[in-house]
């Protein structure tokens, strides 16, 4: 029987073993270095509250993803609202065109961003250089500044002009203050919604009723009801090659026994900068050093339950963005809103406090008590909750949460020939390719390159396609 060897049970590798279990004889064999599956999908319970890392939502334009989904999983269909805080106000999310917008942002900011639109629209920034670049030739220097930059700083802890305009170009699209404007007359008119709106637009998504890990456990029980195999708690600690072809890896168990597991393909999910370490062969000095180069955003993640206070009570939000320049959080998630069965107790509010660090930074270093009280006294601040009111908390961090634009990343398509040379290696999912892509891009690459090795097409250009061609794009 021939065998694939899939490292990582995120939504890539657990899509790409599905597929393999589902429309071929090839047995998949994962090893997974957490104790669970779900990678950055996952969900942890803890004393009977349910942590989604991030969490994710069920939304793609592409039918084959979403076919999936409901293969695996019924799930309901739940509202979106997401807003952003700035001046210590409310907006919606995406930025409309209501009064409550106009006024929020009084007449003389309002005016400064009409002229600021006006003036980029008849003279463009070209080339676009940077990410500010491309953020204010979409929507003007006032607007991005205003609800652009800062949260964009948060996120990668560095000015944007120092952030190439690729990750605009992947994770914004086509949104623009034009499609703003057309999303606004549609709702008014109450024109059906399809497939074509734009992913930041979205009102509605599909959700687990117990979190996005339920649906990737559920998809692991049926791969080894399949034949397939999942190994947790086991790392890779090296590759083997034989010419051009991967041979074996050494992998060491939950025991700390080292076993080397032959097969015929081999997936990774790993990142790329970890897979290139872990060649147990020569490998040239120039691809080690841009591996080595290449830049990685970290992320900790708050799990807060409190009594449901009147204020806790109003907001409806499945996400805040917080734009507030004495605010560190960068993301703050309503878990009851996604579903109420991810909180015990039905009086209680169970809240996600995101952050974006760097390893082994001030803030990563931080004990977990610390890191509780820092994250309740903003919450306090922002007028969201009581600290009194404070029931129970999780510290959640992750390690290469965000693979980033820059570092080494312009001379990414160098590793990727590298590894492509390779003919049974196949780089899928977010930190596989070093692309910061939606979920259902993720899972799409494991689904292709299943395909391939099934059809034996060597080419791997269809892979790197995802979340490029307009046919996978989130518009």
């Amino acid at each position: 029987m021939r065998t694939a060897l899939i490292i990582g049970a995120g939504p890539a590798g657990l899509a790409a073993a599905y597929e393999l279990t589902k429309n071929s004889d090839i047995k998949p064999i994962i090893i997974e270095l957490d104790s669970q599956v779900g990678g950055l999908s996952k969900t942890i319970l803890y004393n009977g509250n349910r942590l989604d890392i991030g969490p994710h939502r069920f939304f793609s334009k592409n039918k084959r993803v979403n076919e999936l989904w409901q293969e695996i999983l019924s799930m309901p269909k739940i509202n979106r609202l997401t807003r952003i805080l700035f001046l210590h106000k409310f907006f919606n999310y995406p930025i409309d065109l209501s009064l409550a917008t106009l006024k929020n942002l009084g007449p003389k900011r309002v005016l400064k961003i009409i002229f600021s639109y006006l003036r980029i629209k008849i003279k463009p920034l070209k080339p676009e250089k940077s990410l500010a670049d491309f953020f204010t030739n979409r929507f003007g220097r006032e607007l991005y500044s205003t609800f652009f930059e800062y949260y964009t700083e948060k996120v990668w802890g560095v000015p944007c002009e120092q952030i190439p305009p690729d990750w605009g170009a992947q994770r914004v699209k086509e949104l623009s203050i034009s499609k703003l404007i057309g999303h606004f007359f549609k709702k008014i008119f109450r024109f059906r919604q399809n497939k074509k709106v734009q992913t930041s637009l979205i009102e509605q998504f599909y959700y687990p009723l117990y979190g996005a890990g339920q649906m990737y456990e559920a998809m692991a029980e049926k791969i080894k009801a399949k034949g397939g195999e999942i190994n947790l708690n086991h790392e890779l600690m090296s590759f083997k090659r034989v010419d051009n072809k991967i041979k074996s890896a050494l992998v060491r168990d939950r025991d700390g026994i080292l076993k080397e597991i032959e097969a015929d393909y081999f997936i990774s999910t790993m990142p790329i900068k970890e897979l290139i370490n872990r060649l147990d062969f020569p490998v040239p000095d120039k691809i080690k050093e841009l591996a080595a180069n290449l830049v990685y955003r970290d992320y900790i993640i708050i799990g807060l339950s409190y009594k449901k206070i009147a204020q806790a009570k109003k907001i409806l939000d499945n996400w805040i963005y917080v734009q507030e320049r004495d605010i560190k959080m960068g993301r703050l998630d309503f878990f009851n809103n996604f579903s109420p069965n991810m909180s015990r107790e039905e009086n209680n509010i169970w809240l996600g406090a995101e952050y974006f660090c760097n390893e082994n930074d001030e803030f990563w270093q931080k004990n977990d008590l610390d890191l509780r009280d820092f994250a309740a006294q903003e919450l306090e601040r922002m007028k969201i909750t009581l600290s009194l009111d404070l029931l129970d908390y999780k510290v959640v961090r992750v390690t290469k949460a965000y693979p980033a634009y820059f570092g080494s990343y312009n001379r990414l398509a160098e590793i990727r020939e590298y590894t492509d040379n390779f003919t049974n290696l196949f780089l899928i999912g977010r930190n596989g390719m070093h692309r910061y892509n939606n979920m259902d891009h993720s899972i799409l690459s494991g689904l292709m390159a299943a395909n391939n090795i099934i059809s034996g097409r060597v080419d791997k250009n269809n892979l790197w396609e995802i979340n490029t061609e307009s046919e996978y794009a989130e518009e």
